[in-house]
């Protein structure tokens, strides 16, 4: 049962359902608010507007929450595949063993891209933005596959459609990265884990077979499932508005892809690394660059510190710290820009200044590292 909300405006009383949410927050419905009174809201960025009832992510910054389907990050995380995840975030339960079975053989089936499509790489100049290239392919791909274009509700079509979707990501990332590097394509080899095959179709060399490292897959892992779903953020809500029109599902996720290409969201962990980059090459000490961004009078701001919902730790920040620091000691890495890295997060970690603000090492700051490490650029 909702409680009513009232509004006084011109002289006369509106009221307004209040609604209480899953996790006990309360929101009021104005559904009917222009149609009743004649007003809308201004509501810039969205902040203060829930535009949907969702049963799949939960958020509370102030707390450091973050839940997939009711489940805690730091649960799922440690204990479940990318594949797994993947599954429990469109199906609401974690699959059993068949099901998990059913779900990746699916996965390994779309894998391979049609041959046609392969050329289409080569007309790309070997400095475009990776993302540009999945968003392209992405549509390219749903002109291959015309079964999937009209799915509008849950069953096998939209089954077939999330596991296609899902695999060819996966496979343009790795074909764009070979193209860019000059190297020829590696196709996905289906006796490979979902991590272990995107690992093969990027670093795998013809008579040189990329070895992958039960670490580095676990981290990879950990990476997407960190990264799997976020609540209305601003892809998430492009592909829902794109969606609305009943555009096709690759089209829609397109469109977010692009909303993805921002500094301010999908970009901010390459934000990481050009700063660290930016570092080195002046030659100075991190701690110069931590006095610079206690400057109010100083534009420069630290990539990779402080979130803006999250006003504690990130909780997936403290998750993925972790397998970056073994995936360090198991590649025995030696690279200065990370070295730069760890030495800002030891002195900010131990700084009142950072601390009194709640400006901890976010998930950025880390993928960013992480995926330096690996070898992703």
């Amino acid at each position: 049962m909702s409680n009513k909300a009232i509004l006084k405006v011109d002289n006369k009383e509106f009221e307004f359902d209040v609604i209480t949410g899953t996790e006990n927050e309360k929101c009021f419905d104005i559904t009917s608010l222009r149609s009743e009174t004649g007003y809308i809201t201004m509501d810039p960025g969205f902040g203060n507007t829930g535009s949907c009832y969702s049963s799949i992510t939960y958020v509370d910054g102030a707390k450091g929450i973050l839940q997939y389907r009711g489940y805690p990050i730091e649960e799922v995380a440690e204990k479940a595949s990318f594949v797994e995840i993947a599954y429990l975030i469109l199906y609401g339960e974690l699959p059993n063993e068949i099901e998990l079975r059913n779900f990746s053989a699916q996965l390994k089936e779309h894998a391979p891209l049609h041959t046609n499509l392969e050329h289409h790489f080569s007309g790309f100049p070997k400095s475009a933005p990776p993302m540009a290239i999945l968003s392209a392919m992405l549509n390219l791909v749903s002109c291959f596959h015309p079964e999937v274009l009209e799915v509008t509700s849950a069953g096998t079509e939209f089954d077939r459609t999330a596991t296609l979707l899902l695999s060819k990501v996966r496979t343009i990332a790795a074909f764009a990265y070979r193209m860019a590097s000059g190297k020829v394509i590696n196709h996905p080899n289906p006796n490979l884990s979902y991590c272990g095959n995107f690992l093969h179709m990027m670093f795998s060399d013809p008579y040189q077979e990329y070895q992958v490292s039960p670490i580095v897959e676990k981290a990879l892992n950990l990476f997407l499932i960190l990264h799997a779903d976020h609540e209305q953020n601003c892809s998430t809500s492009t592909v829902r508005v794109v969606g609305s029109s009943r555009a096709n599902l690759f089209s829609s996720v397109s469109a977010g892809v692009c909303a993805l290409w921002g500094p301010l969201h999908g970009g901010a962990n390459a934000g990481v690394i050009a700063m660290l980059e930016d570092i080195h090459a002046s030659g100075r000490k991190p701690e110069y660059y931590i006095e610079k961004a206690k400057d109010r009078n100083d534009p420069f701001k630290l990539m990779g510190f402080g979130h803006r919902i999250y006003k504690n730790f990130d909780p997936r920040s403290i998750i993925l710290k972790k397998q970056v620091h073994n995936v360090l000691n198991e590649l025995e890495i030696d690279d200065s820009l990370l070295e730069i890295a760890l030495k800002l997060e030891e002195k900010i970690l131990k700084d009142d200044f950072f601390i009194e603000r709640n400006l901890y090492p976010n998930v950025d700051f880390y993928s960013g590292i992480l995926l330096r490490a690996i070898g992703i650029p």
